[in-house]
């Protein structure tokens, strides 16, 4: 069936009060980005609802896309007929003998907008109800959770009728909730750490630490691919490469080897608060779930997190390695993630770090190094690049990777 329009129910931000307009805006915004390679698809944020216009789109193509966009609770294809009984009951017949299976119930929910239409709410799901009754043998009513509820809208521009309802991301708009840094190693964890920060809001950039010749350029590939996928939900990303080959060089050199781990760290978040505060994010996110490393106990976060007072965030806190990994499947980022390049957080692993360190002995041994200036020196080479969804990172490294296949 060819559709006219996608019908777009919004989810939380419906429950918002006086800022609901803002969030609207943005969702708008967010969906037009998302769209944006369709010809012609005009989209109206209205108070109650958000209408996608196809104008001759493909209706599937604009779905996959929707699917990805937070802050839609659900949507569905709609098809327009003028306002002619005939034409409104052929159109409902057609829907429903698409999707009938033997033993479907079903329901009219009609919603009228133009008072002046000749029948009302009732009399409309009487006269389509009965209609469909007569003509698809074997189908019942059901009020309660019907197999098929078929939605009809009557506009002041006409009527339109949908009989499917797919689930959207949900969460709330990106941009909502305001601007972060996310720590991207390019692991299992930290892409979907990434993920659960934009679902609530939030515009990411990616801050990825970078060792080269200790770490490779299809590690630095594989990052930047992973942001490509992520920001399929927010538009685009902007991705911060920090150098950090000289720190780590410093540190493996002058602190002890149980330390090796905590005062790198301590570094890596001095830089992300430092970034941070560059580009006016309020906020740290990174992909840390408690007790899954050794700098993830409670007293190594406590030793880490010492060196700023920014709000450090972190959505897999209590989530288990395999709750992580259902999620990174089904975001499409887990066969990127599991490439084997090294990142800088598994250079220089020392045998046997500290996984309880002493908060006064990691002052103590920060200070065997030149803080101030090895921040200063990785700040003034850092690189930006802005990422689209359809970027693509891997087959500009396509020899490289050959070799791994």
């Amino acid at each position: 069936m060819e559709y006219s329009e996608i019908m777009v129910r919004y989810g939380e931000l419906s429950t918002k009060g006086k800022n609901k307009k803002d969030f609207i805006k943005q969702l708008g915004q967010n969906t037009r980005k998302a769209l944006h390679q369709f010809d012609g698809i005009e989209v109206k944020a209205q108070h109650d609802r958000l209408h996608v216009t196809l104008n001759g789109a493909d209706s599937t193509a604009v779905m996959d896309r929707l699917k990805g966009v937070f802050g839609i609770e659900n949507f569905s294809p709609s098809v327009k007929v003028e306002k002619d009984i005939a034409s409104i009951k052929a159109t409902a017949l057609a829907m429903v003998q698409e999707i009938f299976t033997p033993g479907m119930t079903f329901k009219i929910n009609t919603r009228r907008q133009d008072k002046q239409f000749e029948y009302d709410t009732n009399h409309l799901n009487d006269l389509l109800g009965g209609y469909i009754l007569e003509n698809v043998p074997g189908i019942q009513v059901k009020m309660k959770q019907p197999d098929l509820t078929l939605r009809v809208e009557v506009r002041l521009n006409g009527v339109f009728l949908s009989g499917q309802t797919i689930q959207g991301a949900g969460g709330l708009p990106v941009g909502t909730g305001g601007k972060a840094v996310m720590m991207l190693s390019g692991g299992i964890d930290s892409p979907v750490a990434a993920y659960y920060g934009m679902r609530r809001g939030v515009k990411l950039d990616m801050v990825h630490f970078f060792s080269p010749p200790y770490t490779s350029e299809q590690a630095l590939a594989k990052a930047k691919e992973l942001t490509a996928r992520l920001a399929g939900y927010s538009g685009s990303i902007q991705f911060i490469q920090v150098p950090f080959t000289k720190i780590q060089e410093t540190i493996k050199e002058r602190v002890p080897e149980g330390y090796l781990m905590t005062i790198q760290r301590r570094l890596m978040l001095r830089l992300a608060a430092a970034v941070a505060e560059r580009r006016h994010a309020k906020g740290i996110f990174n992909g840390e779930s408690l007790g899954q490393v050794a700098s993830q106990t409670l007293e190594s976060m406590a030793a880490i997190n010492d060196v700023t007072s920014m709000p450090i965030l972190r959505p897999l806190l209590s989530m288990d390695k395999t709750e992580i990994i259902k999620v990174a499947e089904n975001i499409d980022t887990y066969d990127l993630s599991i490439l084997p390049y090294e990142d800088c957080c598994t250079i220089f692993t020392p045998p046997a770090p500290k996984t309880h360190p002493d908060l006064e002995k990691s002052r103590k041994y920060e200070k065997y190094i030149d803080v101030d200036g090895l921040m200063q020196e990785a700040l003034d080479g850092m690189i930006i690049t802005d990422i689209h969804p359809d970027d693509n990172y891997l087959n500009q490294n396509e020899d490289v990777f050959a070799e791994l296949l």
